[in-house]
């Protein structure tokens, strides 16, 4: 495999983590399950989803919650390429969310409500690059003690 299929594996990848995050954020969360493989996996503390249909399901319970406006702020973005069909990666995860008024057009700044990391395991299907399992670990939380 050279670099430039290295790099748009790695951008694939990109394109899926940039994705779920616009779909969360700006009332679309039902179709983050379109991003996961047929059998895909998120998993966070307390909480598990795995098939399209759990996953949809879960996330759609996410876009009906219109009173919630929320920025999943990921960076520092490090893919590793492990073939032509498989790759892993991981993103620094920053979250603001507030609720309030389901027709506001602006939030409180309050500071974010965690910070953590997604760690993903993305495989080449029929259908494109799609995230096979994606697992959320909180470093700083708002609150914590």
């Amino acid at each position: 495999m050279n670099d430039v299929e290295k790099l748009e594996i790695e951008r694939a990848c990109e394109r899926l983590v940039t994705a779920y995050c616009h779909y969360v954020d700006h009332g679309e969360a039902a179709r983050i399950a379109e991003l996961f493989t047929e059998d895909g996996v998120w998993a966070g503390p307390g909480t598990k989803m795995t098939g399209r249909a759990e996953l949809g399901a879960g996330f759609g319970q996410r876009q009906a919650q219109k009173e919630r406006m929320s920025r999943h702020v990921c960076n520092n973005f490090l893919c590793e390429v492990e073939d032509a069909d498989h790759a892993t990666g991981v993103v620094y995860l920053t979250l603001y969310r507030h609720d309030g008024d389901a027709d506001r057009k602006l939030s409180p700044l309050e500071g974010p409500e965690l910070v953590g990391e997604y760690r993903d395991r993305f495989v080449r299907t029929p259908e494109g690059w799609r995230i096979a399992d994606r697992r959320i670990s909180v470093t700083f939380m708002r609150g914590a003690a």
